[in-house]
């Protein structure tokens, strides 16, 4: 497929531009029809809402409150009135604006507080929040607030006032790509080679989030799906087109034609790809066992993104690269490489260095990693599931400010009412019981529709508060079963509490989902029980260490100033299992693409050492590079404007950065060093029963010669193994393996040094070499029509990365 895309780059491109438009343009036809729906089965809260429901089919649309508040005297002063009258009969004007409730009306005394220095009015709209014109949001906000003086303060809430404040669209995601350019640009050197991996994430996330848009208006996909799609589509959409790119221009230094390079990457890191992808996309759909139908849409949302970032880098990419050719090095690489010939294949640098140091002190580099990873897991010991809300808005914005102004004159649980729905019985006697129950501020019961009663509560403490919680489950357990009444407590503090509580109570199931589902796919693909093992406690240590992050930050407020993200609270209920699914798909992608080099490294030369020392040295360069990419584009989701948002972005910007720098580059090395050749360990019993999973197939060290074909005539490899001084070495074990990691001929060298292999056929091979107290050879070996000579050169004490 990958040769096909090469060859037939126009057509790709036409198909993918064709693709972009089109839904682009179906999804501007037919707009969004995004639904918040939080309510979840069998609680208590979501039969409230059902009975709500069916007692008032016809829902209004968004309600929001304008606040004022004087310094001195009362909101019932001519000069006030004289202000706030005229602006809301201009807002009850209004096309769009369903109904105002005046405070200053025969019926509006209770919106007027005991003070006399706060009032507010409702502002109901015809549609709801995310319906709303924002050129008539805007109206009513500018009309509002053109009523204030000095001395009278005029703030708007609500959710459709919250749409004024966000930043223009797109910003976070374009602030994200500038940031990955930048890396791109420094780690290529080239322009055309940075802008690849943009415009592949680019065209899959734009096709993405259209799509969403159109399965908005057949299932219920929550506002927050599309942002989050945004996250993780941009984050992998890059990563996934830089391995591909990467290894693409290894293969042209080393001699490749551009479309064998391209076929070639295809074939090995397309295929980690892929396996990366699928690993994400179960992750994601692990969030359906939590049974949540909030999580529908963000699974749907979250897996059509990332599905398309793996078509995209599997076809769009090599279309591209077929357009570009050599440009996709730079201009100084180009010319070394027609002046110099191709290079070796050889790991040097800070990667080299910093592998080795860790093959020789991994007691205390793997202490070290420890102990930092489970001082940052400490704070999540104290974490607190919940919602956040307006109250935890920036102090300089009116949402904020009209919230605490209604916590002032109203009372801090004003902002979050409890609803308790009676089916059955007398909801007077129950509200004049639920009045005098511990932590109510005020009680007020409407009259009986379609049978349905509701008793709207208002508790004495904040909706995020923990006092709050128990006076759900007082009201629960013990003053609505003793009035005798069927009754139900619902409201969003409500929901959200069901939410947290049915979080807590199946997260331990989805954990061992997810990791049980890791530990069978790397079993698999590496045909090892400790490399599993290991990896899921890297991945448990890792999600404790992000969300000590995220609690600290976000729940106890440290540096909230400094990012300016509002107010510090609890953390949103269902930001763990989404959390946790995007970071046990992207700790698996880190671990594939080390553990997969290692593992290679292992089959050929059965030294795990070496293995590992070589894995790290070739592969922790571009882990650590993708992770900075991801942790910029995560990062950036601070300017969304949206909570959530910048939660799920802290969150796993600070996760990528744990897991790439701490513990695939020290942690899993380290402690794969310690391990020895039992990280290899497999039953023989597991062995023959295990399916044979090609991860990433061996990449080709050299380009082969045009003759080298696969079903040529049988060859041979052969020479003298000696030491450094020319003396013949004998005994020395000489194997010849295939580019898969298969051994196909293995003999032992003669008295004066000499030795044979049988080739199968003219290709590319390896060919190791080792012997007691000698250190070990292995290099790549092109044989053609006729036989090969080749001798080896083995050092005492000397073990060498591979060539």
């Amino acid at each position: 497929m990958a040769r096909w895309c090469y060859r037939h780059r126009l057509v790709v491109l036409f198909l993918w531009v064709g693709a972009l438009f089109g839904l682009g343009a179906a999804g501007s036809a037919a707009g969004t029809d995004y639904a918040n729906v939080f309510s979840l089965p069998d609680t208590d809260s979501k039969t409230a809402y059902d009975l709500m429901t069916k007692a008032f089919p016809q829902s209004a649309g968004d309600t929001d409150t304008v606040v004022w508040k004087v310094e001195e005297g009362s909101v019932r002063d001519a000069s006030v009135r004289s202000r706030i009258e005229p602006a809301l009969k201009e807002i009850a004007a209004m096309k769009g604006v369903g109904e105002v409730t005046d405070p200053y009306a025969a019926q509006g005394a209770a919106q007027i507080s005991e003070d006399g220095r706060i009032a507010y009015a409702q502002v109901t709209f015809a549609e709801q929040a995310n319906a709303v014109p924002k050129e008539l949001i805007e109206d009513v906000v500018d009309t509002a607030r053109a009523a204030e003086r000095d001395g009278l303060q005029v703030e708007l809430g609500g959710q459709a006032i919250a749409r004024t404040q966000e930043p223009p669209q797109g910003t976070a995601e374009l602030v994200g790509i500038v940031a990955a350019a930048i890396v791109l640009f420094l780690a290529f050197g080239s322009l055309f080679a940075m802008l690849l991996p943009l415009v592949v994430a680019v065209a899959a996330l734009g096709t993405g989030l259209m799509a969403t848009s159109l399965l908005s208006h057949v299932t219920d996909v929550p506002e927050v799906a599309p942002l989050l799609g945004s996250l993780i589509g941009l984050g992998v959409g890059i990563d996934y087109a830089l391995f591909i790119v990467t290894r693409h221009r290894r293969g042209i230094l080393r001699g490749m034609k551009p479309e064998d390079a391209a076929v070639t990457a295809l074939n090995t890191s397309g295929r980690a790809v892929l396996f990366a992808g699928g690993t994400v996309c179960i992750a994601l759909a692990g969030m359906l066992v939590m049974n949540m139908r909030f999580l529908d849409g963000v699974v749907i949302a979250t897996s059509l993104t990332v599905v398309l970032s793996v078509l995209a880098a599997t076809t769009l990419l090599p279309a591209l690269l077929g357009l570009l050719g050599m440009r996709v090095l730079s201009r100084r690489q180009r010319r070394r490489l027609a002046a110099n010939g191709p290079e070796a294949a050889e790991a040097s640098g800070l990667a080299a260095r910093w592998s080795a140091y860790v093959e020789k002190r991994p007691r205390s580099i793997a202490a070290g990693a420890l102990v930092v990873m489970l001082i940052l897991a400490l704070p999540v010991l104290s974490i607190r599931l919940g919602a956040t809300d307006q109250g935890n808005h920036q102090e300089s914005q009116t949402t904020r400010q009209a919230y605490d102004l209604l916590a002032e004159g109203f009372g801090p649980g004003f902002n979050g009412p409890l609803q308790v729905v009676v089916e059955k019985g007398d909801a007077q006697a129950l509200a004049t019981t639920i009045k005098s129950t511990e932590g109510v501020a005020q009680v007020a019961a409407a009259p009986p529709t379609n049978g349905i009663s509701v008793i709207q509560v208002v508790p004495t403490t904040s909706p995020q508060s923990e006092k709050t919680d128990q006076l759900i489950d007082r009201l629960r357990d013990d003053v609505i079963p003793a009035s005798g009444a069927e009754a139900h407590v619902g409201g969003v503090t409500a929901v959200f509490k069901d939410f947290a509580a049915v979080t807590g109570d199946r997260l331990p199931y989805f954990v061992a989902t997810i990791i049980g589902l890791g530990f069978l796919l790397l079993l698999v693909a590496f045909r090892s029980l400790v490399v599993p093992l290991t990896a899921a406690l890297m991945n448990l240590i890792a999600a404790a260490a992000s969300f000590g992050v995220l609690v600290a930050i976000f729940q106890w407020g440290w540096g909230t100033e400094l990012i300016g993200i509002g107010k510090e609270g609890p953390i949103t209920a269902f930001l763990p299992v989404i959390m946790l699914s995007l970071l046990f798909g992207l700790s698996m992608d880190y671990q594939v693409f080390l553990v997969s080099r290692m593992h290679e490294e292992w089959v050929h030369t059965r030294d795990n050492a070496r293995a590992v020392r070589v894995g790290l040295a070739e592969t922790s360069r571009v882990i650590n590079c993708a992770a900075l990419i991801m942790i910029c584009v995560f990062s950036a989701f601070v300017l969304s404007g949206d909570m959530e948002g910048a939660m799920a972005g802290i969150g796993l910007a600070a996760a990528v950065a744990l897991d790439a720098f701490i513990l695939r580059t020290a942690l899993v090395p380290a402690a794969m060093h310690l391990l020895g050749t039992s990280n290899w360990w497999l039953p023989e019993g597991l062995e023959k029963r295990l399916p044979h999973l090609a991860v990433e197939p061996k990449e080709d060290a050299e380009p082969a010669p045009a003759a080298a074909e696969t079903d040529g005539p049988a060859s041979a490899v052969h020479g003298f193994v000696r030491d450094e001084d020319g003396a013949p070495v004998e005994g020395a074990a000489v194997t010849l393996l295939s580019r898969g990691g298969r051994q196909l001929d293995r003999v032992v060298s003669l008295a004066d040094g000499s030795y044979i292999v049988s080739v199968p056929a003219p290709g590319t091979y390896l060919l190791a070499a080792t012997a007691a107290s000698y250190g070990s050879r292995a290099g790549h070996v092109v044989v053609g029509e006729g036989p090969l000579v080749y001798d080896v050169e083995l050092v005492e004490g000397e073990v060498d990365a591979v060539n």
